[in-house]
């Protein structure tokens, strides 16, 4: 309405300008300086909504219904005939499976870790830790690092993954101290948890870590950095970010470890990857570790990697020491079926996974208000509050910890003795990940996944 009230003043002061009407020239101008006015407000307004229908991303003009169910319970429910906004299509069937009983069924293993002649430091501080015999990945692993061969390193979660790289490369740099070592985590917690089993480690071997992630002071590391650390543990954005300030030279850098590179190009940092690769010396030891082998990675092997052997220590599509199982409930009874749940006294340790921040955040508050002993881990987090929420839950102060994916890779959290799928995953690969939080080494677990 604007636009063409404005549009027809316009052609009125053209057509009296030309017109034999001789209208004082003070009407001129206030009729020009009113469509100037209209014209601004017209462009401010028509901004407005252009920015709004794109924010909304509203496609042909066709305004659809919110997907959000207002009607449920607290918010925490979803449409029953709204599909998943992203991700791919998971038979439901593939949610229940019972546990096997798997000990006769573990890779046989063919060293002790005094078979690898590491230096007597390392030695007692394994010994310390009760350290005896390595698991199946660390057993077929080490050798091959210590020799200094590249090696992509395929295992299911909770197998050891994180020793079967650090013990050897800790070896190699208490030998020369010079030496250094890029170590890339998908998550800021599992960059710390790593950075945890190192100083554990490598006590009183005089060999120092910095961790690099984001959410955490960035000046604090760039002098630790400064310091020269042999072993530099990081997130692709930070590091990213450090090599953008000039603080950080991967040249200098004699070994890389990509750690869960599947979820890091689930991530999207493929291409922070690739940059980060190309900086590295020619001259040196790359290790890939993951729980799977698509394509991306694949072509990551071929174009960085030399020669590299192939360890694949794999026990099938699920942790067959897992008993799973779904919940059906109504949308609108989610979450008085889950306080049903928590409240029996077999799920001691539970974890919570919710698909979105908003909503973890939103469902830790509500169990607290009932009197439930939860928090929550989410990229809105300060790293602070994450590990504080961590340090409870593993300490037992917490009986419920709810989380978003970022939890899901690579956590090491003992005896979680539930796993609860709040929302279903967006793939089915994320759903092995979140169960391998409970079931570790050779304890039974449980997983439960809600559904409409």
């Amino acid at each position: 309405m604007v636009c063409f009230l404005t549009f027809g003043l316009f052609l009125l002061v053209l057509v009296l300008r030309q017109s034999f009407y001789r209208f004082p020239k003070e009407y001129f101008d206030v009729l020009q300086s009113y469509i100037e006015i209209s014209n601004k407000r017209f462009l401010r307004i028509g901004n407005q909504m252009y920015k709004y229908s794109t924010a909304r991303n509203f496609s042909n003009n066709n305004f659809r219904r919110s997907n959000r169910n207002f009607s449920s319970q607290n918010g925490f429910g979803q449409s029953r005939n709204t599909p998943k906004k992203r991700g791919e299509f998971i038979d439901q069937s593939k949610f229940i499976n019972k546990a096997v009983d798997n000990k006769n069924e573990k890779a046989e293993v063919t060293n002790t870790f005094q078979s690898f002649g590491f230096c007597p430091q390392l030695s007692k501080n394994l010994s310390t830790r009760d350290y005896s015999l390595p698991t199946p990945i660390q057993d077929q692993s080490i050798g091959h690092i210590l020799d200094g061969r590249d090696l992509i390193g395929l295992a299911n979660t909770g197998t050891g993954k994180t020793a079967a790289f650090l013990l050897p490369l800790i070896e190699k740099c208490f030998a020369d101290k010079f030496k250094k070592v890029l170590i890339i985590a998908p998550t800021r917690e599992l960059a710390q948890q790593i950075d945890d089993e190192f100083r554990k480690f490598s006590m009183w071997m005089g060999l120092y870590s910095t961790v690099c992630v984001g959410g955490m002071p960035i000046f604090r590391q760039i002098n630790s950095l400064r310091r020269k650390p042999n072993f530099v543990i990081g997130t692709p954005g930070r590091l990213k970010d450090l090599k953008e300030r000039k603080e950080i030279d991967f040249h200098e850098f004699n070994f890389v470890v990509l750690d869960e590179i599947d979820r890091m190009l689930d991530m999207g940092f493929v291409d922070e990857i690739k940059r980060i690769l190309s900086d590295l010396p020619t001259e040196r030891q790359s290790l890939f570790f993951s729980a799977t082998l698509p394509e991306k990675i694949k072509n990551l092997v071929n174009q960085f990697l030399r020669d590299p052997v192939s360890i694949r220590v794999t026990t099938g599509d699920t942790a067959k020491n897992v008993d799973q199982d779904i919940v059906r409930v109504a949308n609108h009874q989610k979450f008085d079926r889950l306080k049903d749940l928590l409240i029996t006294d077999e799920l001691e340790k539970v974890l919570i996974f919710s698909e979105t921040k908003r909503e973890v955040e939103k469902l830790a508050e509500e169990l607290v208000k009932d009197g439930f002993k939860a928090d929550s881990i989410h990229g809105d987090k300060r790293q602070s509050q994450r590990q504080k929420a961590l340090l409870k839950f593993r300490e037992n102060q917490l009986q419920i910890l709810v989380a978003t994916d970022v939890a899901a890779r690579g956590l090491d959290i003992d005896n979680v003795t539930h796993v609860i799928n709040y929302t279903i995953p967006q793939t089915y690969n994320d759903y092995i990940h979140r169960i391998g939080r409970t079931g570790r080494g050779d304890k039974k677990g449980f997983a439960l996944t809600f559904v409409s």
